[in-house]
């Protein structure tokens, strides 16, 4: 594909301020401040594991609504960077393992997001966790994705499948995983032409 899959990440309201760039043809180079480090190094290992460029710089009033704004905010660049979906794989499924933890995640770029995910027995203790010594929680993570798809148009479905480890590595794989599949559903296949839906588009 020559032309390079590019957008502006900018959102400003009366609670946030956050702006950046996404190149989904990148070579996975992040520098990403949140103002969270847990989510920092989260959005890092996305970028360097699906090859995308991203540079973002967030600052708000409360950890919700950077959270979530930033999940918009980077759910609206994705989309738009984009574009018509046009030879996209559109579908992508990748399980990484961290040490004793496994995630898998399953993603459909399929303009009818929605997140969905189970949790094997084994893991629900280290669910409860925290991200190491801060205050970031299992629920922040799905808070920032619920946005995400939901701007992005993406559907992803995640297994946690083993996890004798702790909250890190799970989120470690998790968004590893996210990064390995989109990149696989973002890939132009030469073969698909046009937008890839019998409908013939995706919202």
């Amino acid at each position: 594909m020559t032309t390079q899959r590019n957008a502006l990440i900018k959102r400003t309201t009366n609670e946030v301020a956050i702006q950046g760039s996404l190149g989904i043809d990148g070579s996975g180079n992040a520098a990403v401040s949140t103002g969270f480090e847990p989510l920092d190094h989260l959005l890092t290992l996305f970028a360097f594991h699906g090859f995308f460029d991203l540079t973002i710089d967030a600052k708000g009033d409360l950890p919700h609504h950077i959270i979530e704004d930033l999940g918009i905010a980077l759910g609206k660049a994705f989309k738009q960077a984009l574009g018509e979906k046009e030879g996209i794989s559109r579908y992508g499924c990748f399980t990484v393992v961290m040490d004793k933890v496994a995630v898998e995640v399953a993603v459909d770029i399929s303009g009818r997001p929605c997140l969905t995910g189970k949790i094997m027995e084994a893991s629900a203790a280290a669910i409860q966790g925290r991200f190491d010594t801060t205050n970031f929680e299992f629920a922040h993570a799905e808070e920032f994705l619920e946005a995400f798809l939901q701007h992005a148009g993406i559907s992803l479905v995640y297994v946690v499948k083993s996890a004798e480890g702790d909250l890190h590595h799970i989120l470690e794989a998790m968004f590893k995983a996210m990064g390995k599949a989109l990149d696989q559903a973002v890939t132009v296949d030469p073969r698909r032409k046009g937008v890839p839906s019998t409908k013939g588009v995706i919202d």
